[in-house]
């Protein structure tokens, strides 16, 4: 009786490891960030305007939703330095980084803005949103903590979707499926 119980409590906690309502082959849930949002550099200022989901089409892109944490940020630096080295065309592909700043360490809010502002500043080409009050993660159901990558075509169908870090083998999938699709 007991590794009955055993087997089903881990069947219980692998299916809520990877919870997200994101679906290949489906749009992904539509979400509007308006507190602060999507991160804007001209010159040396820094504005915010309003970011919806829905503005992500036209482009092949790789979404980063991540916590604000830099341990959540460091679970997909290999991907990020890889999609850096393979230099994709900037007319038909993004990458768009997502920054939960509601899930940061207690008190390191104002780092966490400032963090994502330095990396609009040091990568301008990207897409850098900040979502002050998670609700990206909420509408999409991500894990706290975490990093989730979505694939995504330029009609906005949804490629690719994991939760945590990406072994070798997903990274290289994750850029075949940009050389595909671009």
């Amino acid at each position: 009786m007991k590794i009955k119980t055993l087997i089903a409590l881990a069947m219980v906690c692998s299916s809520t490891a990877s919870a997200h309502n994101i679906k290949v082959d489906q749009m992904l849930p539509a979400v509007d960030v308006s507190n602060y949002g999507e991160i804007m550099v001209n010159g040396n200022d820094i504005t915010y305007q309003a970011w919806a989901s829905q503005d992500m089409l036209g482009k092949v892109r790789v979404i980063q939703a991540i916590a604000g944490r830099s341990s959540a940020k460091a679970l997909n630096q290999p991907l990020m330095a890889a999609i850096t080295a393979s230099k994709f065309a900037q007319d038909s592909y993004q990458t768009t980084s997502i920054i939960n700043q509601d899930d940061s360490i207690w008190g390191t809010g104002s780092f966490v803005k400032s963090s994502a502002e330095e990396s609009k500043k040091d990568f301008p080409w990207s897409s850098m949103v900040l979502d002050e009050d998670g609700k990206v993660a909420s509408a999409w159901d991500l894990q706290e903590e975490s990093s989730a990558i979505v694939v995504q075509d330029k009609q906005g169908r949804v490629l690719f979707v994991k939760e945590g870090a990406l072994d070798q083998d997903e990274i290289e999938h994750v850029l075949a499926l940009i050389k595909e699709n671009i």
